[in-house]
């Protein structure tokens, strides 16, 4: 099965996904694309589940696509192995869940793609990162031109691919491409602490804020403001908004129900 090189396990509600092939530095082949599509699918149909962690199995989050694989592909294989790899980002970004990715060890090409398809980064401070492709001869196929350039600016995006030079965690928190960094031992702790916390305020409220800062992104300030005042709205049907504004005014802790 395909699963076999994906690892979940649960902490009451948020699930931790980790790349499991540890043996190949957590390389991404044609087989851990489709495991990871198929458990992020789970996922999102899950109700018991309010946060996902991704992180490697190991000393990697994950080197990039597996060049042996790779190397053997066709034009058109390419083209579908590229699909993939999309297919699963967007489905990442989609999820209508908090993602967060929690960085141990190198983020290479595949892996760097898989993290910027998540909400945010995390990371250890021993982490690296590196769009390395065009030192293989082929670019970024997973989105990493589009949503690297988005996050760090583009100049700072086109130096990164074009040079393919690895940074370390401390350079990757301050252009802004990791939020959060960690020591090492603490990272898998600290990194769901922040999630849990995350995932306590209320659910409906939290994924349309998801929806809404992405479909945002790339469209003008004021369709995206028409677009938040409508979800704003939205928030005031919820069982959620009650619950959060009562909490407030009763001084007491919300207990949110995700309605």
């Amino acid at each position: 099965m395909p699963e076999k090189s994906v690892k979940v396990e649960r902490e009451a509600q948020l699930a931790v996904v980790s790349i499991n092939r540890p043996d190949q530095h957590n390389a991404i082949n044609a087989a851990l694309l489709q495991g990871l599509l198929t458990i992020f699918s789970r996922l999102k149909e899950d109700e018991t589940v309010h946060g996902i962690l991704l992180t490697g199995a190991g000393q990697s989050f994950c080197a990039g696509a597996d060049i042996h694989e790779m190397r053997q592909m066709s034009v058109g294989e390419a083209a579908v192995f590229a699909e993939s790899g999309q297919r699963l980002m967007f489905a990442i970004e989609r999820l209508g869940k908090p993602v967060l990715a929690a960085i141990n060890g190198h983020a290479l090409g595949g892996g760097l793609e898989l993290a910027l398809a998540c909400d945010f980064i995390v990371a250890a401070r021993s982490a690296s990162f590196a769009a390395p492709e065009v030192q293989l001869g082929i670019i970024p196929g997973f989105g990493g031109t589009q949503r690297l350039s988005r996050l760090v600016g583009k100049a700072k995006a086109k130096e990164l691919i074009f040079t393919g030079d690895r940074i370390s965690a401390s350079e990757a928190y301050q252009i802004g491409l990791v939020n959060r960094l960690y020591d090492d031992h603490e990272l898998q702790s600290s990194s769901l602490e922040l999630l849990r916390q995350i995932c306590s305020r209320g659910l409906v409220s939290l994924r349309l804020a998801k929806e809404i800062i992405d479909a945002g992104y790339d469209i003008d300030l004021a369709t995206a403001c028409f677009m938040e005042r409508d979800a704003f709205a939205l928030c005031f049907t919820t069982e959620d908004q009650k619950e959060g504004m009562g909490a407030f005014v009763e001084k007491r802790k919300p207990q949110f129900k995700g309605r």
